[in-house]
């Protein structure tokens, strides 16, 4: 459970909802330029750009959940269950990736998203967990720019990417479907005048009533036409300061209240965190869901050889 926005107003802000039921135990981390990124199959990548994100950190090594390069590329990871189906071993004639090398290496080496297409047009995801006990996690991507997003899928009929004109990604059903699934939602508005004309006595409730039909609960499809409807409106001012806010606001729309979401195997779905990447300048705004005062790390082009992690 997780939802990404991409609010692109000259450069991209790119926000996600962290949603999950246990505590995974993130961190900040950077990649420096140095940093040998080992991988299964693709060998190691010792001179790529920085990246920053959140982050799980095993044995020194980084199991990113999203983030940003110094070029101004984003990338999030978000759960794909029952759909995500990943190739059996390695790939002649193309990049072989583990699900948790996709946002490293991207990111790595891709300075915008028509590198990072080109790269992932000639890869293949392979089912490689990261080591014993860490089961592979079921997942697709979006990849975003000041110019755009395009969303990564590898199902059972092989990997797809498709342009995102919505800006956002959420979970399950497959991308294609939360496309067709908004088209039901084309005539809401976020004036009542539509609604309005067609009474008798030109009344109404409440303002608002232009998004009678605006899904409410916290499905993935619900949260998806909710993230779109609310970004496609979503109006505020030139600052950085504003557009941060922006962000964190159009998340609050989709988060998770511990205890409305229970799940399957008994858990409490919450917000863990929200962030927002302010891409052009590497900064990297967090809030946790038991303190919500903005934190922001920036780093921009980092050198070195050592992972570098900060408790969130």
């Amino acid at each position: 459970m997780c939802t990404v926005i991409t609010l692109i107003k000259d450069s991209l802000f790119f926000g996600r909802n962290m949603d999950i039921d246990f505590n995974p135990g993130f961190k900040i981390a950077v990649m420096p330029r140095d940093f040998p990124l080992t991988t299964k199959k693709a060998g190691v990548l010792l001179k790529h750009y920085t990246v920053t994100g959140a982050a799980r950190v095993e044995d020194g090594y980084p199991l990113y959940a999203d983030g940003c390069n110094e070029k101004g590329l984003c990338m999030a990871g978000l759960n794909f269950p029952f759909n995500a189906v990943y190739a059996c071993g390695k790939q002649e004639g193309k990049t072989s990736l583990a699900p948790y090398e996709m946002i490293p290496y991207v990111l790595g080496k891709c300075a915008d998203i028509r590198e990072a297409k080109q790269l992932l047009e000639n890869t293949e995801i392979v089912g490689v967990p990261f080591k014993e006990g860490l089961p592979l996690a079921p997942l697709h991507w979006i990849v975003a720019d000041k110019n755009g997003s395009f969303v990564v899928e590898r199902t059972q009929s092989g990997i797809s990417l498709y342009d995102d004109p919505a800006g956002t990604l959420t979970n399950n059903p497959p991308f294609p479907t939360h496309l067709e699934n908004i088209k039901r939602y084309d005539g809401l508005c976020v004036s009542d005048k539509q609604n309005l004309s067609a009474r008798v006595d030109k009344t109404t409730f409440s303002e608002g009533e232009g998004a009678i039909g605006l899904p409410g609960d916290m499905s993935s499809p619900s949260r998806f036409v909710r993230a779109w409807f609310t970004l496609k409106n979503s109006v505020c001012g030139e600052s950085v300061r504003e557009k941060v806010s922006q962000v964190f606001h159009i998340l609050s729309s989709v988060s998770m209240t511990k205890g409305a979401v229970v799940t399957q195997g008994g858990g409490l779905d919450v917000t863990a965190y929200s962030c927002c990447i302010d891409a052009e300048n590497a900064a990297y705004y967090y809030k946790k869901y038991d303190d919500l005062s903005a934190n922001c790390v920036r780093t921009g082009n980092a050198d070195g050889r050592k992972l570098i992690v900060k408790d969130m």
